[in-house]
C-alpha cells in the first residue's frame, strides 16, 4: 500500500534528514520547516525507524484539509478509512496543535477528532464501545494558517532514544542532533575523529555507529510494532538484515576525551550498550593535552559546555584557548562544534566560520560552526 509518510526534524536538520530518505530509497514529495514528507509502504515504516539517525519522529500522514469550522474538521476526519489502521480493539489518543488558524482551542480541535474517529470506526465495526484494549494509536491534528493534517505517529518514543544511554551526565547532547553534526561533517571511516569536550560520549558513539553502519533503532521497540496493518515478520526480516548490514571491518579511529572521571565513566558504559565500546578511546585529559599524534587532517568536533551547561566563564576561556591553540599549529583538521554563545567563533578561530547552522539542542538554539581546515598542496613538480 502506497503510503504518505513525514520524518520529523529539529530546525535545521531538513537537509540532513532529506538524505537519509533518499539513502533508503524513497522519493520526497515535499520538504517544509521541520518536516520531509515522503512516500513510502508498511516496510518504509520499518526501515525508516530502524535507520532514521537524525529525524525525530516517523508520522503516517492519514489527511490533510483546510478546516475553517468545527464542521469541516469532522466531516473530514470522519471521511478518512480509519478502519484500514485501527482494528476494534484499538486504543487511540489525540494531541493536536494549532498556530494562525481560526479553530485556535486545541482541546476542542482533539475532541472533535476524537469523536470524528469513533463515529467512522462506529459505523464501519457495528459497535456501540470501544475497549481500547488494543495497540495504541497517537492521533495529531495539526492547524496551521486553517490548514489541518492528521497523522499518527509511528515511532513511539522519540527516535533519539537509542536505546544505549543508560549513564548520563548534565545537559547532554541529543543523538539525533549528534548524529547529524557527524553527517556534517563529511567524516569517513579511516579519518581520525577527536570529542574533546566528549561528555557521556554521545558524539563519539554516533560516529562509531555511523562507521560501523549500526542500525540506531535496533535496540528499541516502536509504536507501530503493534500494528496489525504491519506483519510481525517484517519488522523480523528488517532487523535480521540491519544485524547483517553491521561492517565489523571498519577501519574507525575515534576519541573522546573529558576533563571528568564520571563522564568517561558514563561514556564507556554508554559505548557498551551500543556495542561500539572496541572503535572507541575513552580517556580522562584536559583539552590542553590535546594530541594530533601523525594525523595532519583529522577532525575535530565538540559540544563544548554552555547556557545550563556552563559552570565557569574561566572554564569557557579555557577550553577557548585550547582549541585556538591546537587549530593554529594544526591547520590541516577541521573543527566543528556547536554552542549557543556567539562569541565563540571569534574567540577560538578568529576568523567567520566557513559555515554556519542555527540548530536546536532540545529547546536551546544552538549555531553549528564549521572550520574547514588546510588541505595539503600537492607536489606540482615533474619528475622524469
Amino acid at each position: 500500500m502506497k503510503l504518505e509518510l513525514i520524518a520529523t526534524a529539529t530546525f535545521g536538520l531538513e537537509a540532513v534528514v532529506k538524505r537519509e530518505i533518499q539513502s533508503l530509497g524513497y522519493k520526497i514529495l515535499k520538504t517544509e520547516d521541520g518536516k520531509v514528507t515522503y512516500l513510502g509502504d508498511e516496510r518504509a515504516i520499518v526501515k525508516s525507524n530502524l535507520w532514521f539517525r537524525s529525524a525525530d519522529r516517523v508520522l503516517l500522514k492519514m489527511g490533510e484539509f483546510m478546516a475553517l469550522t468545527f464542521e469541516d474538521l469532522f466531516q473530514q476526519v470522519k471521511g478518512i478509512s480509519w478502519e484500514e489502521l485501527v482494528p476494534p480493539d484499538g486504543k487511540f489518543t489525540v494531541t493536536g496543535t494549532s498556530v494562525k488558524s481560526q479553530l485556535h482551542s486545541v482541546p476542542s480541535c482533539q475532541s472533535i477528532t476524537k469523536k470524528a474517529i469513533v463515529e467512522r470506526l462506529r459505523d464501519y465495526y457495528g459497535i456501540d464501545r470501544f475497549q481500547e484494549t488494543g495497540a495504541e494509536y497517537t492521533v495529531k491534528v495539526t492547524l496551521l494558517k486553517d490548514r489541518a493534517t492528521i497523522t499518527v505517529d509511528t515511532s513511539g518514543a522519540g527516535l533519539h532514544k537509542r536505546g544505549y544511554r543508560t549513564a548520563d551526565v548534565a545537559a547532554p547532547i541529543k543523538e539525533t542532533l549528534a548524529a547529524a553534526m557527524v553527517q556534517l561533517s563529511f567524516w569517513k571511516a579511516g579519518r581520525l575523529l577527536v570529542d574533546p569536550c566528549c561528555g557521556s560520549g554521545t558524539i563519539p558513539i554516533e560516529a562509531a555507529m555511523i562507521g560501523r553502519n549500526i542500525a540506531p533503532g535496533l535496540n528499541r521497540q516502536f509504536a507501530a510494532e503493534g500494528w496489525d496493518m504491519i506483519p510481525g515478520s517484517m519488522w523480523k526480516e528488517e532487523r535480521q538484515a540491519a544485524y547483517q548490514a553491521v561492517d565489523y571491518e571498519a577501519d574507525l579511529r575515534i576519541q573522546g576525551s573529558d576533563i571528568s572521571k564520571k563522564a568517561i565513566r558514563a561514556a564507556r558504559e554508554n559505548a557498551i550498550e551500543a556495542g561500539v565500546d572496541d572503535c572507541i578511546d575513552f580517556h580522562i585529559m584536559d583539552i590542553s593535552k590535546l594530541e594530533p599524534g601523525a594525523e595532519k587532517n583529522g577532525i575535530l568536533i565538540a559540544n563544548p559546555p554552555y547556557g545550563e551547561r556552563i559552570g565557569d566563564e574561566k572554564v569557557i576561556h579555557h577550553i577557548y584557548q585550547s582549541l585556538n591553540g591546537y587549530m593554529r599549529n594544526n591547520p590541516g583538521w577541521s573543527l566543528f562544534l556547536v554552542t549557543t554563545d556567539k562569541e565563540a567563533e571569534a574567540a577560538i578561530m578568529g576568523r567567520p566560520a566557513d559555515r554556519r547552522r542555527k540548530l536546536y539542542n532540545g529547546r536551546l538554539e544552538v549555531c553549528y560552526y564549521q572550520f574547514h581546515g588546510k588541505k595539503e598542496k600537492k607536489d606540482a613538480s615533474i619528475h622524469r
